[in-house]
């Protein structure tokens, strides 16, 4: 087996786990599965995390970050503030869409880590990530376009946070993709509703942090 760097590895095992748990659940999904997923020994796989809870927070981690990089990419400015957010969320529902199996995946994890004793800060990590991946990208779009808030950028990025968690579980039952975009719509005219897209106004910092 050619060696890698333990950073690469735990990135390897982690991918592998992903795919591990997507498609067989949390609950099956043992260490020896894992590593065969990745196709390294057992040993390799413990060498790289000590406890299971490392590996479920780096599985969390992973997840969310990739969400994130979906939408950074897509949001860039467009002709309008509306536009701008309508392709960052039809990024990640793009990407609801092809993969369910992931995205329900995350809501596994939460109930997982909220039954397993000592492993309920994991969950509440889970949605801290969720919250500060909102708040990054909430602050690249104020950058990018001097945007000014209505309403402070924590209630807000917890405020998206929750809707996208809620929009997303709603279609994973239902299957309603029709309504889903609908519903897209609405939250993409209400947060420009919350945005004063004026260049030249200077933000006042009680609105801002």
């Amino acid at each position: 087996m050619a060696r890698m760097p333990l950073v690469e590895r735990r990135r390897q095992l982690t991918e592998a786990a992903i795919r591990a748990m997507a498609r067989d659940g949390v609950a099956k999904t043992t260490t020896r599965s894992i590593a065969a997923e990745a196709d390294v020994s057992l040993s390799v796989f413990h060498y790289c995390f000590d406890s299971k809870q490392a590996l479920i927070e780096s599985v969390i981690t992973t997840i969310t970050d990739h969400y994130v990089t979906l939408v950074k990419e897509a949001l860039h400015p467009r002709a309008t503030l509306e536009e701008t957010v309508r392709a960052g969320f039809q990024a990640y529902w793009d990407h609801v869409r092809a993969h369910p199996d992931e995205h329900m995946l995350t809501y596994e994890l939460t109930q997982y880590a909220l039954r397993q004793p000592g492993f309920e800060h994991l969950a509440r990590r889970q949605y801290e990530l969720y919250a500060d991946a909102y708040t990054e990208l909430i602050d690249q779009l104020r950058q990018d376009m001097r945007l000014r808030l209505r309403v402070p950028v924590p209630v807000l990025a917890r405020y998206l946070a929750a809707m996208t968690d809620g929009l997303t579980l709603n279609y994973l039952v239902l299957g309603d993709a029709t309504t889903w975009t609908d519903i897209l719509d609405t939250v993409t005219a209400h947060i420009a509703g919350l945005v004063d897209a004026d260049s030249t106004s200077t933000p006042r910092p009680d609105v801002l942090h």
